[in-house]
């Protein structure tokens, strides 16, 4: 069974905040982490990043893959930041409204950073809802093992 520690938890959330996809290697019980494909398509893999996923293609069972939220999950945490936690109506109606135009997690960063009020807040609450994921992918990995 799969357990990390909440300060584990807490690492691998900030590093699929910033775009990294990761895998936690089971018996060393250590992260690695490296950018996502998606996001760095002109990246290059480091000698140790390209040894990890040798690694990983050799021993998968010995690796469990954490990967960032899609852009819908995204979307459903800031509007539920905006909903929640924003008490003035004036800004939470521009948040809403940034988040129904076209590149709405742009916009909706860009008030929440200019706003100074909600930024240390909507970092936090971001942090809590990134933990909640890599919770969920922790619980679904175990799931995934006890069917086999």
């Amino acid at each position: 069974m799969l357990t990390l520690s909440e300060k584990e938890v807490e690492k691998m959330a900030a590093l699929l905040q910033k775009g990294m996809i990761c895998f936690y290697q089971i018996d060393n019980k250590k992260i690695h982490s490296m950018p996502d494909d998606e996001d760095y398509f002109n990246y290059d893999l480091t000698p140790e990043e390209e040894d990890v996923l040798d690694e990983i293609e050799d021993n998968p069972d010995n690796y469990a893959e954490f990967t960032k939220m899609e852009p819908n999950q995204e979307h459903l945490v800031m509007e539920s930041f905006a909903d929640r936690m924003v008490k003035e109506k004036i800004f939470q109606d521009e948040l809403v409204n940034a988040l129904s135009k076209p590149k709405a997690s742009t916009g909706f960063r860009f008030l929440i950073n200019n706003s100074g009020k909600y930024k240390g807040l909507w970092d936090e609450y971001h942090l809590t809802r990134y933990k909640d994921w890599v919770k969920e992918q922790i619980d679904s990995y175990n799931y995934s093992e006890e069917e086999e």
